[in-house]
């Protein structure tokens, strides 16, 4: 079956699956294939289920009009999802970086939503998978597209912007992620600078980061871009406050003195700032800009500030890398309280910087007075005495049942493998 024969199904049909478990009436099932998984085993089972249609690259040998059978499932999907981008011809925003992406595209979209029908990537879909199930879920009424775009190794967001097609990108920073798949802090750069790559040959605009002189020279050559920073740029920013919640003020294209937020960490400015420079760009009023921000409630475990019993407890375990362990850290140290504890888990795909990496966390650690540290992983060695130490969040959680403390101050961070968010449910 062609391409377009398949749009024409797929517009019969507008919902996509990958996941058997996730089966509605109507639905497309798309089978994929991975080192544990084959979706080609479970087509019959998504159409009892009462997908409509399934997508295999496999041969079914239960006959049955119903599955396509293509030469590969995933380049199908994404050949999909590049015509149905085709069909649009409003502002696809791409977002990118490697802290604060997540929040930045949320963010984002709730100061667009107020002016534009806005459609945007859900959860945390932004792979090789995700990207293309976030495009074939956008509807005609479409006046806006915000895409989150992840990546663990170099020409990774050069692919997605092959059938994503942005019209405007943003990079949030360039840290210490994914270091063994990027193979160092450079090789983040130039895997996350795919994306101005693609958006410097197609003369489109991009949004930086002024107060990060890398993004400046990463951006050399695109000829429209739109700034935002503490100092200068098209919308500035700085913090009044960061004890609890965030409250920021904003200036130059916007005048927004008080900027009260339900966010935790003053980190969390650079993506403020994004969401009010790209909003004011698109004729966002000040008003909606405030509205939207202040309205914004972190989920999922991001930047979560969280009232349990008589503790306070700042919840960001959905992940962490160097980078954003240390601004968590650095952040928590100086807010307000007399009895803090650190539960930090490890950082994952560090590769061989992974013991050094831990090590320094440690030493940034030793720089402040704690009630208690505990760290999770097997990754933290070296440990002062005074430190405790566990192999998995469940232990950790049963130290936290059995201690029952009380009136404190908790911060909890670490990659999501190590599941962090266990040891206070």
């Amino acid at each position: 079956m062609n391409l377009i024969a398949l749009y024409a199904i797929y517009q019969q049909h507008p919902v996509v699956i990958t996941d058997t478990r996730k089966i509605i009436a109507g639905c497309i099932f798309v089978a994929l294939k991975g080192p544990n998984f084959n979706g080609n085993r479970y087509a019959i089972e998504a159409l009892e289920k009462g997908a409509a249609y399934c997508i295999c690259d496999e041969w079914i040998e239960e006959k049955n009009d119903r599955v396509i059978l293509v030469e590969n499932s995933l380049e199908t999907l994404q050949q999909l999802a590049l015509h149905h981008r085709k069909q649009f011809n409003v502002p696809f925003i791409a977002i990118t970086g490697s802290n604060g992406k997540t929040t930045t595209k949320e963010l984002v979209s709730a100061v667009l939503s107020t002016n534009y029908k806005t459609y945007t990537t859900v959860g945390n879909l932004n792979n090789h998978i995700g990207v293309p199930l976030t495009l074939l879920s956008i509807g005609n009424d479409a006046e806006m597209v915000v895409i989150e775009m992840g990546a663990n190794h170099q020409k990774e967001i050069e692919s997605y912007c092959r059938y994503t097609l942005p019209t405007h990108g943003v990079i949030t920073n360039c840290g210490k992620a994914h270091l063994e798949g990027f193979g160092g802090v450079e090789g983040v750069r130039k895997g996350k600078g795919e994306l101005f790559d693609y958006l410097r040959a197609n003369n489109c605009t991009v949004f930086i980061n002024n107060d990060l002189d890398y993004l400046n020279r990463m951006s050399e050559g695109i000829q429209k871009i739109i700034a935002y920073g503490t100092t200068s740029g098209f919308v500035t920013g700085n913090i009044v406050q960061d004890q609890h919640y965030l409250c920021v003020r904003m200036g130059a294209a916007v005048n927004l003195p008080k900027v009260q937020t339900q966010l935790v960490g003053g980190y969390n400015l650079p993506n403020l700032l994004a969401a009010a420079c790209i909003g004011k760009y698109f004729k966002v009023s000040d008003e909606n800009i405030k509205e939207a921000l202040e309205s914004y409630y972190p989920s999922n475990s991001r930047s979560q500030l969280i009232q349990k019993g008589s503790n306070q407890i700042v919840l960001d375990a959905y992940n962490a890398n160097p980078t954003s362990m240390k601004a968590a850290i650095i952040n928590f140290a100086n807010m307000e309280g007399d009895k803090k504890i650190l539960m930090l888990g490890g950082m994952m795909e560090l590769g061989a910087d992974s013991m050094q990496e831990h090590l320094e966390i440690v030493q940034l650690i030793d720089c402040y007075s704690w009630y208690k540290v505990l760290l999770v992983g097997k990754d933290y060695t070296q440990l002062p005495e005074a430190y405790l130490h566990f192999s998995g969040a469940n232990e950790a959680r049963e130290w936290f049942i059995q201690s029952n403390p009380t009136d404190a101050q908790i911060l909890i961070k670490g990659s999501r493998s190590m599941q962090m968010e266990k040891i206070i449910e």
